[in-house]
């Protein structure tokens, strides 16, 4: 809706009225001012900062600017004090002819927020023309026998100027025939009709010379003079007459020249000259004799160029029809051209921000436009429409202001720019319609996290690699743009306490590529994770996270490890009863391997043996069985190297050593294990006698501890007789199995003989060999009482007696336990189960 406010002219300033009119968060506001014509350059027009209540640093702040409806700029606008002045002198009569009023449309506009307010300013018509004929002298015919009172029509003058300022009357000089009057046409225009007071007579004054004054109502007057020359002719007596006074005709607009426009018909009741009749155009209008043309014969009036009704919409002809006696009449022809809808609606741009952020809201005001069309009625009626699906729509903010605004949200990231088509249309028949493209380019906004192709990425490293190698590269995307979709790669740091798993890869912060910081033993981390965090360049950053996995890859670096026979260097001893079968088993060798996978996939093997054919090695358990028989001629000793491998590439190994004793029956286990298969008859009886040096050394000492114990013994009996049967027995020198793995190799504990078993071994002092005669295990005996038991008068005999009292414990055992017999033991050497 306008509203309007009655104009107060005020001179030296304007007055201006601002018209508010809110539409989608934007305000278009029409105010009206006046300046004169011919104002000089810098000449104050208005305030627009105190009309609009906002202050100059405001209007700088928001770039306050003009948009002028044409294409020449007559205003400007101070931003510093918000004064509107004139830029250029603007002449009235050349800018809107005699069109009035004779308006200078402009816009101004406001950034952030944008607003529009419209604004005409009225140029007021000075009186800066003179009214000026085009004849400088005009020449009236007129016969002698006019009558006064009779009135003939003069050429009028031209003022460009309007209003008051524009041609008021004629006034002629003094002469006494005649006098002149004023008209007014139709549209305001005036002229002269000069008037006869008395009768003319030619033989006393052939001419009469006068001269007419056009003044108009500026002030001061201006006028405008052309001198008169009256003709006076012989008499004639008819006047050609019209048949009409006054022709009304219409043409369309845009018809081509030569068009027929109107005839004119006069006749004259004369006979011969007198008679014939010349119709020509009355020079009234410059305009006039510029556009018709009329055949002085026939008084056909044709168009001698189109007609524009834009331009001028009536034309009014004067027609003068004269006959041969010089006598004359007129007639007005009004000519009223009809609009034809020849000019389509044109689109004009008065702001666009051809830049939008995809943040922008719905509503929010894209560009700001005029549709114009200089036809009337239907023709000029328009309507708006953009082609296409596209999140725009058209608001109307007046008459013939429109506003483009979004209508929902954008995104930038599924169209990144559009190409709005506004289409305008008139409803004129054939309707003409007008398109104008807009390009709108959306700014982004970072409104999109990075997304990583993967939520769990999985890398694979070797063990012991160098630091600094790749790894493998993370991806992540952003559909943003610029900034906002540069993406940037880093470790999130592990929470307090946990693997420092960070330390161990790094992330290049572009290209997101993984490379290692140090070698890894697999043994120790076999495979960690860490979490990767892509951001993006905006402000504030957007990210995302994932899981980078990290397995290390075994490399073979680890050896097979001996668990049994332990890896110290020593030789596990084994033995073998010679009556055992194929298959019997010898020993287990345990082994590990601190790799994964095929690296830890052990395999055994016999890498040599004394007699090959006699043992196998189980290739998967390790368990060293015979892989026949044991016969008579196989060696009693026996030395074999078990090879552990494992299947890495290279392949790693360890080899355990065993010394396998084959023996008839247990009691040679000692003597057999002692020897070396593989060593030379002199070794073994270089041992022998170092043996026996130590046996005799240690028999000595053990000679002597018994007498003195004797001694001691029969000193106490006879001190104490009393409490000699009280005294426990004198034990015999007996080595348990612990005892005997520090003077001699350990059976029971390194062998494949269970541990539950305990042997006892029984060494007298004259034995020159330490062998073992008789093994079994030590188990609860219904005999044991009676053997430990002894009577007081076999303690004495076992004292007085060189012979240690466990040979006669021998030779009561070998009466229950068959089938050794006491003659098969050595002298010295007992063994108690």
């Amino acid at each position: 809706m306008k509203l309007r406010k009655s104009e107060e002219p005020l001179p030296g300033r304007a007055v201006a009225l601002i018209l508010v009119l809110c539409v989608s968060g934007m305000r278009a506001e029409t105010a009206r001012y006046s300046v004169p014509e011919e104002a000089e350059r810098g000449s104050f027009v208005a305030n627009i900062a105190k009309d609009l209540g906002l202050t100059g640093e405001e209007l700088l702040a928001r770039q306050a600017r003009l948009v002028p409806e044409g294409e020449k700029q007559y205003l400007e606008l101070n931003q510093h004090t918000g004064d509107l002045v004139v830029r250029e002198q603007m002449d009235r009569e050349e800018l809107c002819g005699q069109s009035e009023p004779c308006l200078v449309r402009f816009e101004v506009l406001l950034e952030s927020p944008l607003q529009s307010f419209r604004a005409e300013v009225r140029l007021t018509d000075i009186n800066d023309n003179s009214p000026v004929f085009l004849n400088k002298e005009i020449i009236l015919k007129i016969p002698e026998s006019a009558v006064p009172g009779t009135r003939f029509l003069l050429e009028s003058a031209h003022d460009p100027d309007v209003g008051n300022n524009s041609l008021q009357h004629y006034s002629i000089s003094s002469n006494e025939y005649f006098h002149v009057n004023t008209q007014r046409r139709n549209d305001g225009g005036r002229y002269a009709e000069l008037v006869l007071d008395r009768a003319l007579d030619r033989e006393q004054q052939a001419e009469v010379a006068f001269s007419i004054t056009a003044v108009d109502g500026g002030s001061p007057p201006r006028s405008g003079t052309a001198s008169i020359r009256v003709v006076v002719l012989d008499i004639n007596d008819n006047i050609p007459q019209f048949t009409q006074t006054l022709y009304k005709v219409s043409v369309m607009e845009n018809s081509p020249q030569d068009t027929l426009v109107v005839i004119v018909s006069a006749s004259d009741l004369d006979a011969g000259t007198n008679g014939e009749i010349v119709y020509s155009i009355f020079q009234n209008s410059e305009e006039n004799l510029q556009t018709f043309t009329i055949n002085p014969e026939t008084g056909q009036i044709r168009l001698k160029k189109p007609l524009d009704y834009e331009e001028k919409k009536t034309y009014e002809i004067d027609v003068q029809a004269t006959d041969g006696g010089g006598l004359s009449t007129h007639c007005k022809v009004e000519v009223q051209v009809k609009d034809v809808n020849d000019n389509a609606p044109e689109v004009v741009i008065t702001s666009l921000t051809s830049t939008l952020s995809e943040a922008a809201p719905p509503n929010t005001v894209v560009a700001l436009f005029n549709v114009r069309d200089r036809d009337s009625g239907d023709n000029g009626r328009t309507t708006c429409e953009l082609s296409g699906e596209q999140p725009f729509r058209i608001t109307l903010l007046a008459a013939d202001a429109y506003a483009l605004v979004t209508s929902e949200t954008l995104d930038r990231e599924q169209v990144e720019e559009y190409n709005v088509t506004v289409r305008a249309r008139d409803e004129g028949s054939p309707a003409l319609s007008a398109w104008k493209t807009l390009f709108v380019r959306l700014l982004d906004v970072n409104d999109n996290a990075p997304t990583f192709t993967q939520a769990v990425y999985t890398m694979v490293m070797s063990e012991n690699e160098p630091a600094g190698r790749s790894l493998g590269r993370l991806s992540a995307t952003d559909p943003d743009a610029g900034e906002n979709a540069r993406v940037r790669y880093a470790l999130v740091p592990p929470p307090t306490g946990t693997l420092v798993a960070a330390s161990f890869v790094s992330v290049d912060a572009e290209s997101g590529t993984v490379r290692s910081l140090r070698p890894l033993d697999y043994e120790k981390v076999s495979a960690f994770e860490v979490t990767v965090r892509a951001a993006d360049g905006g402000s504030p950053p957007l990210s995302a996270h994932a899981v980078l996995r990290v397995v290390v890859q075994d490399e073979n670096d680890n050896a097979p490890v001996l668990l049994h026979p332990p890896p110290d260097g020593s030789t596990a001893g084994e033995l073998v009863p010679r009556w055992a079968e194929a298959g019997y088993l010898v020993a287990k060798v345990v082994a590990v391997d601190a790799d994964a996978g095929q690296n830890a996939w052990l395999s055994y093997e016999l890498a040599k043996a004394t007699e090959p054919g006699l043992f196998r090695v189980g290739l998967h358990s390790g368990e060293v069985r015979t892989a026949r028989a044991v016969t008579e001629r196989d060696a009693a000793r026996q030395r074999l190297i078990v090879l552990v491998r494992d299947r890495g590439q290279p392949s790693r190994s360890a080899t355990a050593n065993l010394a396998v004793a084959l023996v008839d029956n247990f009691s040679d286990a000692f003597h057999q294990l002692g020897q070396d298969p593989a060593s030379g008859q002199q070794p073994q009886v270089a041992e022998e006698e170092l043996l026996t040096t130590y046996l005799i050394a240690s028999l000595c000492c053990v000679s002597s501890l018994f007498l003195l114990s004797i001694l001691v013994l029969m000193a106490r009996t006879l001190c104490k007789c009393r409490v000699r049967a009280e005294l426990p027995p004198p034990s015999p020198s007996c080595y348990t199995d612990g005892d005997l793995a520090s003077d001699v190799m350990g059976v029971g504990s390194t062998g494949t003989l269970s541990p539950a078993y305990r042997y006892e071994m029984c060494l007298t002092g004259g034995s020159g060999r330490s062998l073992f005669q008789f093994l079994r295990p030590t188990l609860p005996s219904p005999h044991s009482n009676a053997e430990v038991g002894l009577d007081k008068d076999e303690e004495q005999l076992r004292g007085q007696n060189s012979e240690p009292a466990c040979d006669r414990e021998a030779h009561a055992a070998s009466t229950a336990t068959p089938p050794f017999s006491p003659q098969d033991w050595p002298s010295g050497v007992c063994v108690h189960a």
